[in-house]
């Protein structure tokens, strides 16, 4: 009489599915927390870092399963599925990431005023947070051809129509104010400082807009600089644009006119 042996289940199989649910559970928990100002940025980096090798054990596992089941036979196809799929979807916004740091030029401080940037406010700014250091000429160059439209502003009207109407944008956003609405009177420049989070993960990135007065127009000019990470994906770019683009509008709106650059 023949025997056939009984068909083992695959314990990597089932471990895939495991931590391909745990890392998913940990990612929405962390961004939660971290979007609910509950965690606190260095150690969400840090368990992003774990979320992401987790999910790539958990499709190793997959791997490995398969190759048994391919093999010898296993039972765990369904688990492997799981753990797999959830592996993959854990991993997507990381890939997003990757395709972005390759597009998009290693940047980290972006400012429509190469020569002379906008000042930011550090006083909030820890040993941990990226340094913040005069622009090279590599970067310079870096950022002029990769970002065309990060210009500033130069406006035909009065100082403190210009102040105001930045006033009124920066109202529609979330952003916090380093410091309260600077007084105005009797000068003819002024610099606004903020802390914004990010389009994505809501990094923080410190924000400096001056308005200046030269006696021929009203210049803006804006610096967004990221406080984590050695590229900012884009994201310090896209914000000065669109604030600089509300503030057009914003100014056309008030007094019907265009900037006079």
């Amino acid at each position: 009489m023949i025997s056939i042996p009984e068909r083992q289940t695959s314990k990597a199989a089932g471990w895939s599915r495991r931590t391909g649910a745990f890392s998913l559970v940990l990612l929405l928990t962390v961004l939660a927390g971290y979007r609910l100002d509950l965690v606190d940025t260095p150690p969400f980096l840090w368990v992003l870092a774990v979320v992401a090798l987790l999910a790539a054990f958990a499709l190793l596992l997959a791997g490995l399963a398969l190759a048994r089941i391919w093999s010898f036979g296993d039972r765990g196809g369904r688990d492997l599925s799981v753990g797999a799929l959830l592996a993959v979807l854990v991993l997507a916004p990381y890939g997003v990431a990757v395709y972005w740091a390759t597009i998009y030029p290693p940047l980290r401080d972006i400012s429509t005023d190469l020569d002379d940037p906008p000042v930011l406010d550090t006083s909030d700014r820890t040993s941990d947070m990226s340094a913040l250091s005069p622009p090279t000429p590599g970067e310079q160059s870096l950022q002029a051809d990769a970002y065309p439209l990060v210009t500033g502003r130069s406006y035909n009207l009065p100082f403190e129509t210009v102040v105001d109407a930045v006033e009124t944008v920066l109202d529609r956003r979330d952003w916090q104010l380093s410091a309260p609405y600077p007084d105005i009177s009797g000068q003819s420049q002024a610099t606004i400082t903020a802390v914004a989070k990010g389009f994505a993960l809501g990094l923080p990135a410190d924000i400096a807009i001056r308005i200046t007065d030269n006696g021929d127009a009203v210049v803006v000019d804006m610096r967004s600089a990221s406080r984590y990470g050695r590229y900012d994906l884009g994201d310090n770019a896209a914000r000065i644009t669109d604030f600089l683009g509300e503030l057009d509008q914003e100014v056309a709106g008030q007094v019907g006119a265009a900037p006079a650059d």
